[in-house]
C-alpha cells in the first residue's frame, strides 16, 4: 500500500502543478488544510474516497475505482486449512513445499502450494478446493498461475528454467464436487489427464515419477482430512 500511496500522491501533485494551483488554493476548494494535502502528495497520509473525488473534480481529472478479475481468492475456509495440513503430513520428504506463493505476470494472484521435487527438476503448483463454484474459472486460474510461476522459475531457478510448472488440484469429495467430476469428465480429463493413483504415488513415495497434471481427492470428516488413493466411488475421472 505504501507504493500505491506514493504513486497516487505524485499523480495528485502533478495534476495540481499542471493546473497552476498551490496547496493552499486546492485545500480551500476541497475543504482540507494544506498540510494534509502535502502529506497525501508525499504518500505519508491516505485520502478518503470522498476526498479523492473532490480533488479530481477540482483538478479537472477523472477518478476511477474498479475491481479487475484475478486468478483466485486468497481467503480459505477452515476445511481447506485442514486439507492443506493433511497433505503436508502425507507428502514424501522429496517434496519441498512453499505455501501461499505470490505469482505475477501474466496474471496476479496467490498459489496455495508450490511443490518442488528435490530429486528431479519437477515443480508443481497446487490448489486446494473444498468446493468448486465455477469450474471453467478454476481451470483457467490454474493455467494462468502455472504460466506465471514458470516465468518466475525461469528468473529465480535456472536449473528448472526449461521445465514448465505442472498442476495439481486437490478436491474435497462431496456430492457437489463428485457431480461436477461426472458432468464435466471430458473437460477435466483434458486439463488434468494424469491418473489419480499415479499422482498420489508420486506425492507419497520417494521414487515414483511425477505423471503430469492431475486431480487427487480428500475425504473430510469431523475436522480430519484423508488423502484418497483413488477417485471416489462413482467417479471415472482420473482412473
Amino acid at each position: 500500500m505504501a507504493r500505491f500511496d506514493l504513486h497516487l500522491g505524485s499523480e495528485i501533485r502533478r495534476l495540481r502543478l499542471d493546473a497552476g494551483l498551490s496547496l493552499t488554493a486546492l485545500g480551500q476548494v476541497v475543504g482540507v488544510h494544506r498540510s494534509h494535502l502535502a502529506r497525501i502528495e508525499a504518500g505519508t497520509a491516505r485520502a478518503s474516497l470522498e476526498l479523492l473525488h473532490a480533488i479530481a473534480v477540482a483538478l479537472g481529472a477523472e477518478l476511477s475505482v474498479r475491481y479487475f478479475a484475478g486468478i483466485g481468492p486468497r481467503l480459505h475456509d477452515r476445511t481447506q486449512a485442514v486439507m492443506v495440513e493433511s497433505l503436508l503430513r502425507t507428502l514424501d520428504r522429496r517434496w519441498r513445499v512453499e505455501l501461499e506463493v505470490p505469482v505475477g505476470r501474466p496474471s496476479r494472484g496467490v498459489a496455495d502450494l508450490l511443490l518442488s521435487d528435490t530429486s528431479t527438476p519437477t515443480t508443481v503448483i497446487g490448489e486446494v478446493q473444498s468446493q468448486l463454484r465455477r469450474l471453467e474459472q478454476q481451470v483457467r486460474w490454474m493455467m494462468d498461475k502455472a504460466e506465471a510461476l514458470a516465468e518466475r522459475l525461469r528468473q529465480e531457478r535456472p536449473d528448472r528454467a526449461h521445465v514448465p510448472a505442472s498442476r495439481l488440484l486437490i478436491l474435497r469429495s462431496t456430492e457437489q464436487t463428485r457431480d461436477l467430476a461426472r458432468q464435466f469428465e471430458a473437460s477435466l480429463s483434458a486439463a488434468y489427464p494424469a491418473p489419480a493413483a499415479e499422482v498420489v504415488a508420486a506425492l507419497t513415495t520417494p521414487t515414483h515419477p511425477w505423471p503430469g497434471p492431475g486431480i487427487v481427492w480428500m475425504r473430510v470428516d469431523h475436522g480430519t482430512a484423508v488423502l484418497l488413493p483413488n477417485p471416489p466411488r462413482g467417479v471415472r475421472l482420473g482412473r
